[in-house]
């Protein structure tokens, strides 16, 4: 194993101490992360145990992602964004059968026996549980608006309270693409790619504000949203030329062109993020969590927290991890709030 030179080793660890003056601004660039979409995808693969032998990949893969995340993207604000109890009762009574024809016993993780989908998703819950508590510790801003997806809370901070600032939305989740425009991108972690207009444009020859009307006509089987029978992309970009050009097109120009009104209709309304159909004062929490950004870097508790958990083997370098990736973001919060 490469040793670290001991003067780098301190060199990090005094930085994380002694903050920084920076014309930085705390929103100029912001990273928010789909926080159940990142579990899910590290629960599945990470077969990473404690010292006694608990699976805790979901928990310790989702903290290393952001982390890698954070120093590869070198944004001044990071927010994770939770689904919140209830998820969305409005796309339900849209449509009753969104997301209901889900496995109820569906198996996420991929390299670890659990003995029934039960006590899986019994650790799903600690993790998640746990992971909550460690990210009260570090320099970021979690949110879980009751009743709100995190598809919708994602899509407001983007499109209104951080509308000035540039953005970089974290999922694998594509209904994002249709979010991207000159100052909002999205970061697949899986295809380490960053989704910006002219990507969008070279992987799926569709604009990205037009990528709402291709999901509309193509559905969303994850979600249980049908699509047009028979129109596949293909299909698509022969019989809809206009969908691959600069014109935005509407809902009623899929209609014009003779799709099926009733499900065109529903599937915008379902799938569309450009205005989310959520309550003012669901949007009032939002915007009042966004403004109290207050919870700085306590290294002490989030290494009590791992000696407690047993992690130790996950952040085998814990100190040099922190201040690579929560260091930068917590001299410009200081600095916010020491400005306010």
């Amino acid at each position: 194993m490469v040793q670290m030179p001991k003067s780098d080793y301190i060199s990090i660890l005094n930085s994380l101490e002694k903050p920084e003056k920076t014309e930085l601004g705390l929103n100029d660039k912001v990273l928010i992360i789909d926080g159940l979409n990142t579990f899910i995808r590290c629960f599945a693969v990470n077969p990473a145990s404690n010292e006694d032998g608990i699976h805790v990949g979901g928990m310790t893969g989702f903290l290393k992602s952001i982390g890698y995340a954070i120093k590869m993207h070198q944004p001044t604000r990071c927010m994770i964004i939770f689904d919140g109890k209830g998820g969305s009762q409005r796309r339900r009574k849209l449509f009753p059968d969104y997301k209901a024809k889900r496995k109820v016993n569906q198996r996420f993780n991929r390299t670890n026996d659990f003995s029934s989908s039960a006590d899986e998703r019994q650790s799903i819950m600690m993790q998640i549980t746990r992971l909550v508590e460690y990210l009260q510790h570090l320099p970021l801003t979690t949110m879980m608006i009751e009743n709100i997806e995190a598809d919708d809370t994602m899509a407001y901070l983007t499109k209104s309270v951080l509308k000035s600032s540039e953005v970089i939305l974290m999922s694998t989740d594509k209904d994002f693409i249709q979010l991207v425009d000159d100052t909002t991108s999205v970061w697949s972690p899986t295809k380490k790619k960053l989704y910006t207009p002219e990507v969008v444009m070279e992987e799926y020859e569709i604009p990205a504000h037009n990528f709402v009307m291709y999901r509309v006509i193509d559905g969303d089987k994850s979600d249980c949203i049908p699509g047009i029978k028979g129109w596949g992309k293909k299909t698509l970009m022969k019989k809809l030329p206009m969908i691959m050009e600069d014109k935005v097109v509407s809902v009623q120009d899929l209609i014009d062109e003779g799709l099926d009104e009733d499900i065109i209709r529903l599937n915008y309304d379902l799938m569309q993020l450009d205005d989310v159909d959520i309550s003012g004062g669901a949007k009032l929490k939002i915007q009042n969590l966004s403004d109290d950004a207050d919870n700085r870097l306590v290294k002490y508790e989030f290494q009590k927290m791992v000696l407690e958990d047993k992690l130790n083997s996950a952040f085998p370098n814990l100190d040099v991890w922190l201040a690579e990736s929560f260091n930068r973001l917590n001299i410009i919060l200081e600095n916010h709030i020491n400005d306010r």
